[in-house]
């Protein structure tokens, strides 16, 4: 398999649509998802995207390092936190770190990569003692997904549409089969959910939102039925932790 060009797939993919406002109310409910389980510490976040995440990581944690293989999206990050977060370019098979972080975050990137149980089984000697592992993908059986299906526009729940081969995707999970894959690379599984409950694709929320036919309080409560029903949820998540008896740090 040829080497992936990190900075052509962004400059590809470029003009199409993967901003909406409803991504940024995911984002801030996937973190209070995950607030139990966080620590105070360095904290590792892999694949930044255009920084959205990296901003809010930069909010809760001041020693923060980023991984990311593409240096153009180093840039356009690096402009939304300043210099107090540590960048690093470099593909994760490559990357190397002290096992130092008490947080490693993996949000909806792990869907991008070509070897994924390499990747998992090397990011547990980047781990502190104690430290955790936080894992986030896009869910095939969000309602939204599920509806597309019975339109005859995706294929079945978990294709791989050719919209999302665009933009990098290898994989499409359910809550199911990314916990398999993450204890098959021998990880602990602490705490497993999803992060909204979906009805509706992110256009449709963005225009009823903008139309006030749903409300914050509408958002809230789709928040609150995803910890009900996390497998119709946007997204699904896993906290890991390495076995107690794990030589992953050896």
């Amino acid at each position: 398999m040829s080497a992936r060009n990190y900075n052509q797939e962004f400059q590809d993919n470029a003009e199409r649509n993967y901003f909406y406002d409803f991504d940024a109310r995911l984002r801030r409910y996937m973190l209070d998802s995950f607030g139990p389980w966080l620590a105070d510490g360095p904290t590792l976040e892999m694949g930044c995207f255009m920084g959205a995440f990296t901003a809010l990581f930069a909010e809760r944690f001041s020693d923060l390092t980023v991984v990311e293989g593409s240096d153009e999206l180093i840039s356009v990050a690096r402009e939304k936190v300043g210099s107090n977060v540590k960048f690093v370019c470099s593909i994760f098979e490559e990357a190397e770190f002290e096992p130092r972080f008490s947080n490693i975050f993996l949000i909806h990137t792990l869907e991008h990569l070509d070897d994924r149980k390499a990747v998992l089984e090397r990011v547990s000697k980047w781990l502190a003692p104690g430290g955790r592992l936080f894992i986030a993908v896009p869910n095939a059986n969000a309602p939204s997904r599920q509806i597309a299906v019975k339109m005859g526009l995706i294929e079945y729940n978990s294709a791989v549409t050719e919209g999302e081969r665009l933009h990098g995707h290898r994989v499409t999970y359910s809550l199911d089969t990314l916990e398999q894959e993450v204890r098959s690379a021998g990880w602990k599984v602490a705490q497993r959910g999803g992060v909204f409950f979906k009805p509706l694709a992110n256009f449709q929320l963005d225009k009823a939102l903008e139309s006030e036919l749903i409300n914050d309080q509408f958002m809230d409560a789709c928040y609150a039925l995803g910890m009900v029903y996390p497998d119709l949820c946007a997204s699904v998540y896993v906290v890991c932790e390495r076995p107690a008896d794990s030589k992953a740090n050896a």
